[in-house]
């Protein structure tokens, strides 16, 4: 799904405790505490706990010493860090992510002739097993990426499997951690020998272990009277049609008897969808009510199964931050903890996002929240559905990409090109295609090919955009072809009605539509503008933008009062001052692509570029565009969060505004209680160090290949000549044969296809 992995090699032993301390990966502040709503919904009514699943294990091999290390810092102070327990062949207990090494150590490489079979649960299964192993022998394994989505540079680490009692020794380490053990199969262990009961009995007289957890209720049984008053005993619970060995017992069945379960322990973990239900097409159902449940009957109760990088229910926008806080902070009930592989995340929820005001009153201040074709990740771009999402979610700024019908109405459409964003090809306007050089090499079925009352028909129905389809993530499929296409006098009337502070209207191919089409797109939009009453008015903001420099000079000559905003090029690292003193003629702002303010290699961040800050330089206000929830969509840098992404851009660069496809994890960003905190903002709300991770592979000589300087935007390549007079055209509807007009036989620059 993302990306690709090597072979789980060797390589230097390294740690992350020398980069950690001097701030190299996250600006730490001093080690304070999530600022606290008054009062949590859980058993006790503190903060549900945060518990890092193998530490930061989304990013590290699961159970590394740098993964238990980055947990500690980036996270909570008080994280607990997660350990699932492995027996050895001579009775150490060591933390690995599986029974079965073959998928998260190199046991495969580096014993190639000692692979087993055994039956686990019920389960004939092949591989290489710590049993089989003594402590020393596993001295020559290391630890990988057990998940093979994930980046595979950091199992060049030469990361040691570590004991169990390691935990408490962790070179970052300045306080004892909390530390949670996971027994998955102590009944296995038993058939072999090895008693989990009495290693875990023989380590507490040296560490203290705040949570002890298996699947086995008869283990629990077993330790609950020897193991400390302070150890937390959690029974965890897996899918409710597998048997629990120790009772024989399905779990659906103990899930309707947690008084007994109390009798031998304090809490119980369940996979998320215990607590909110999901579909065959995956969205969420009505909530159960086992959180209640189990605090009626004493128990504390854990949810399971978080990670950034994985397709969560679709309600949640792609947005796992908004995942945690239905756990946590909605639905009148909270689970009293989280187990997670990005404990980032779910520290930011549970500190900075779970008492957010809730006043329907939007504030405008900077930077703006700026649709990306209306609120675009939920509903297909540009249809009253994504506008009317973006206003609710709270947009200050919505936007309408202007394009032309054949009859001259102009519209509100991501794409001049339908394929883009319609279902055209599966109707019968697909024979209208044709390959027009001047706006793109391939063949279109363009907006200029048909009516508004074409557009505007039951067979033409809009598509929801999947800008990273090829990762197999798509967009609310519910409502792939719904919504209605907007004119722009519609847009601007929805603009006027609503609370926003203003529209921005995005023009494209002026030039094109002036010379082939008849029309000046831009004294189009200034009637438009003035027909809608923008120009009476003084309390809505309008933001012209293209990346045509002639466009923005005859508005500047024309003496506009709307804001010009000028689109850089894509993959521009760097602004001559020629440049910049052209565009400073021009425009009042400019837009950045994402891709111009990082140079990525595998998708780690090697440098920052100084785009942002030269163009800032110069008065020019700037906007990044395009911020996306899907964590395919964000260098590593920024752990699959939007969240973490948008607050660096914010805390680094000061911008004007943010252009989104989606507008509520812009707005509930600007809400959160951390930021206005100063010097007592917590360490996970503090702006990440991008590139740190790229400089830790340095360490292992493993990191991606370097890449030489982006290209740097000069003043040829943003001066243009004037734009050409609008060429005449025929009375809309009226018969024509004149080359290029709408409706004529294609010229040789409307070439048909077919």
């Amino acid at each position: 799904m993302r990306r690709g992995r090597g072979h789980g090699g060797g390589g230097v032993a390294a740690s992350l405790a020398a980069l950690l301390c001097c701030g190299c990966v996250m600006a730490l502040a001093a080690a304070q505490g999530p600022r606290l709503p008054s009062a949590y919904k859980t058993l006790s009514g503190d903060a549900p706990r945060v518990v890092a699943k193998g530490g930061f294990s989304g990013v590290f091999p699961d159970s590394s010493s740098d993964a238990y290390s980055f947990a500690l810092i980036a996270s909570v102070p008080d994280t607990t860090l997660w350990c699932d327990v492995q027996m050895t062949k001579d009775g150490v207990g060591v933390c690995l992510r599986d029974i079965n090494m073959q998928n998260c150590t190199n046991a495969a490489q580096v014993y190639s002739a000692r692979k087993r079979t055994y039956e686990i649960d019920g389960v004939r299964k092949n591989g290489w097993f710590a049993l089989d192993f003594t402590m020393a022998e596993l001295q020559s394994v290391i630890l990988t990426q057990a998940i093979w989505s994930r980046t595979d540079k950091f199992d060049f680490a030469g990361y040691p499997i570590l004991s169990v009692t390691d935990l408490w020794h962790l070179p970052s380490v300045v306080k004892q951690p909390s530390v949670w053990l996971n027994v998955q199969h102590a009944i296995f262990y038993k058939e072999h020998g090895l008693n989990m009961r009495n290693y875990i009995l023989s380590i507490q007289k040296r560490v203290h272990v705040d949570y002890i957890s298996s699947p086995e209720l008869g283990f629990l049984r077993n330790i609950s009277g020897t193991v400390r008053r302070k150890t937390k005993l959690v029974f965890s619970f897996l899918d409710k049609d597998l048997l629990d060995q120790s009772t024989n017992q399905t779990y659906g069945l103990l899930l309707s008897n947690l008084t007994f379960i109390k009798s031998i322990a304090s809490g119980i973990m369940v996979p998320k969808s215990y607590i909110w239900p999901v579909t065959k097409d995956n969205y969420l159902q009505t909530s159960t009510s086992i959180v209640t449940e189990a605090h009626k009957a004493g128990l504390e109760i854990y949810a399971s199964d978080f990670a950034n990088d994985r397709i969560i229910p679709y309600n949640y926008s792609y947005d796992p931050l908004a995942e945690y806080l239905n756990f946590v902070s909605d639905g009148g009930f909270s689970v009293d903890g989280v187990l997670s592989e990005h404990p980032i995340t779910a520290s930011e929820a549970i500190g900075c996002f779970t008492n957010l005001n809730s006043s329907s009153k939007t504030d405008h201040g900077e930077p703006l929240v700026i649709s990306h074709n209306g609120a675009s990740g939920d509903y297909p771009d540009c249809t009253d559905l994504a506008y009317h999402s973006a206003i609710n979610d709270g947009a200050d700024v919505i936007d309408c990409p202007v394009q032309v019908t054949s009859d001259g109405v102009l519209m509100c459409m991501s794409s001049i090109n339908l394929l883009d964003t319609t279902n055209v090809q599966r109707t019968t306007f697909s024979t209208r295609a044709s390959t027009i050089s001047e706006i793109q090499a391939t063949p279109g079925i363009f907006t200029f090919n048909l009516t508004w009352g074409d557009i505007n028909s039951s067979t033409l129905k809009p598509k929801i955009s999947s800008p990273v389809s090829e990762y197999y993530l798509v967009r609310n499929p519910r409502y792939t072809n719904h919504g209605k296409f907007l004119k722009l006098s519609d847009f601007l009337a929805i603009g006027m009605d609503k609370d926003l502070s203003g529209v921005m209207i995005i023009i494209e191919n002026a030039a094109f539509v002036a010379k082939s089409l008849g029309i000046d797109i831009v004294d189009a939009v200034n009637d438009a503008l003035s027909a809608a009453g923008y120009d009476n008015q003084t309390t809505k903001e309008v933001l012209i933008q293209s990346k045509d420099s002639a466009v923005l000079v005859k508005l500047k000559q024309q003496k506009t009062k709307c804001k010009l905003v000028y689109t850089l090029p894509l993959g521009i690292g760097d602004a001559s001052t020629s440049s910049l003193e052209a565009m400073k003629k021009f425009a009042d702002a400019v837009v950045v692509d994402r891709t111009s303010v990082f140079t990525l290699s595998s998708d780690f961040v090697i440098r920052q570029n100084s785009i942002v800050k030269d163009l800032q330089s110069t008065g020019l206000a700037v906007y990044a565009q395009v911020f996306r929830n899907e964590f395919v969509s964000q260098p590593l840098d920024f752990f699959g969060d939007a969240t973490v992404e948008i607050n660096y851009y914010v805390q680094s660069f000061n911008l004007s505004g943010i252009i989104t496809d989606f507008p509520k994890t812009v707005r509930r960003y600007k809400k959160n209680t951390c930021t206005v905190l100063g010097k007592d903002m917590p360490n996970y709300m503090q702006a990440v160090q991008v590139g740190s991770l790229d400089q830790l592979l340095q360490t292992f000589k493993a990191q991606p290949p370097s890449l030489p300087p982006m290209p740097i935007l000069n003043a040829s390549s943003v001066e243009e000549p004037p734009l050409p007079p609008a060429a005449s055209r025929n009375t809309p509807g009226a018969p024509s044969t004149s080359p290029g007009t709408p409706g004529a036989p294609p010229s040789d620059g409307h070439k048909s296809i077919l």
